[in-house]
């Protein structure tokens, strides 16, 4: 019987750091159990990026403690974490090489070569940054193109095009130096940039085909990633994010930065009922930090003793009084200011997503996940701006966390990446490393 495989994922966020481990069928790569989720207040990271890596790596060391500590200090060896912030880029690259073998027939060694080459194209141009992995695009052989797979085609001159991952080098430095503080397991091929974990954990190949967008709106950043014909075709991140809604919130208010994160959570939405919602007056009590909407209670009260067929007399219960320590304000200025800040983001996210798509549209529409997903409203305004399919997503196969949009990229992290047989992502590293990737990608298409 094979013996299950371990996998943790870390998700390194602005304003939370996950983790989750499950079990999976080690020759499928299906998971079979969820088996320990936790995670805690982040620090040291801004916009994404992390910027302390001590108080990065404490956190992480406090979080896989406990995952150890639930498996009797068996201790976490496959180790994969997310990398973020607008310094991770996707690059156009294009290199045409020629078939090694005299019959003209394409293997795995013209396949690798030019992704080397690829790299080393635009290598020079890479100040400061760093490779994660190259996603084939198309394959040209003799002019012929929409090729997905060339192993075994005949021909003289194959190009490849395709987008290649990078990030800034200090980013990929200060993950590494977080989980050596941790003392955690965690090569450079380990790495993956956040759109690509959300991409593993919500798309299938077939919504891949018919067109889709991905927008995560986190604490700090908002991305983007677009695929089209099955094709990875554009990947942003933008440094902003539903932390920004809460300053704004702090600003309009004039109020501490705690309470309009509360006043976001308990009240926040956009798109709302204008007739209703500008005559509402909520006072939010400091000290319970709930609301209180005091004229409402007494009006339930007062119906409550007119059904109950007893004298009619407007009496509020000692509970409807209203608290000396409160902060009042009209729920039409709340959504302006709400409204107002997710505009600029689903207006920045569709710009990208118009200049992604070559032709047509995405019949899959946009998927929109993290924790700005939440906000009630968003996917009325979304489908406002995109004037597209919208919905919120959420991570298959994921027992117990399958409902909140926030855990999109950790659980991603942890799942293979679910790309056809005949195309996928190839990372950066050692030769050895990119051949045994290409091995598996085309393993079954060798003449």
């Amino acid at each position: 019987m094979t013996k299950p495989q371990l996998v943790t994922g870390i998700d390194i966020g602005t304003d939370t750091i996950k983790i989750l481990t499950v079990k999976k069928n080690i020759d499928t790569g299906d998971i079979q159990e969820v088996l320990f989720f936790d995670k805690v207040r982040s620090a040291g990271v801004q916009k994404g990026r992390i910027q302390n890596p001590n108080e990065v790596g404490k956190k992480i060391q406090d979080l896989i403690t406990k995952a150890e500590r639930k498996f009797d200090g068996e201790k976490l060896d496959e180790i994969y974490v997310n990398i973020n912030g607008s310094r991770v880029e996707m690059i156009p690259s294009q290199e045409t090489i020629l078939v090694a073998r005299a019959n003209g027939k394409v293997t795995i060694e013209d396949v690798e070569r030019a992704i080397v080459q690829v790299q080393e194209k635009i290598a020079p141009s890479l100040t400061n940054k760093e490779i994660l992995s190259v996603y084939p695009k198309e394959w040209i052989l003799d002019e012929e193109g929409d090729i997905k797979n060339p192993v075994g085609l005949q021909g003289y001159k194959l190009k490849l095009d395709a987008l290649v991952s990078t990030c800034f080098y200090t980013d990929k430095e200060n993950i590494a130096q977080s989980l050596a503080i941790a003392d955690a397991d965690c090569d450079e091929n380990s790495i993956i940039a956040s759109t690509i974990a959300d991409a593993r954990a919500i798309l299938s190949p077939e919504l891949k085909e018919l067109g889709v967008a991905i927008v995560n709106i986190g604490s700090g950043t908002t991305s983007v990633i677009v695929y089209q014909e099955g094709k990875l075709v554009n990947s942003v991140i933008f440094p902003l994010g539903s932390s920004n809604i809460t300053n704004d919130i702090a600003i309009g208010f004039k109020t501490e930065i705690e309470i309009a994160e509360k006043i976001k959570q308990q009240f926040g939405c956009c798109f709302g009922d204008a007739r209703n919602i500008n005559k509402k007056k909520i006072d939010f009590d400091l000290d319970q930090g709930s609301r209180k909407n005091y004229q409402d209670d007494e009006e339930v009260f007062r119906k409550k003793i007119e059904i109950d067929g007893r004298p009619k007399k407007k009496v509020v219960p000692e509970k409807a009084k209203k608290p000396q320590n409160c902060f009042s304000f009209y729920e039409r200025d709340l959504k302006k200011i709400i409204e107002a800040r997710v505009n600029e983001i689903l207006e920045l996210t569709g710009k990208e997503i118009s200049r992604s798509v070559r032709s047509g549209s995405l019949p899959g529409g946009v998927i929109i996940v993290g924790g700005g997903a939440k906000l009630p409203g968003i996917i009325e305004m979304a489908k406002r701006e995109y004037n597209l399919p919208c919905r919120i997503g959420y991570a298959k196969n994921f027992s117990g966390l399958d409902k909140d949009p926030s855990l999109v990229t950790v659980c991603g992290l942890v799942s293979d990446e679910l790309e056809s047989e005949d195309s996928g992502p190839v990372s950066s590293g050692s030769s050895g490393g990119i051949i045994k990737k290409l091995v598996d990608i085309f393993k079954n298409f060798i003449p």
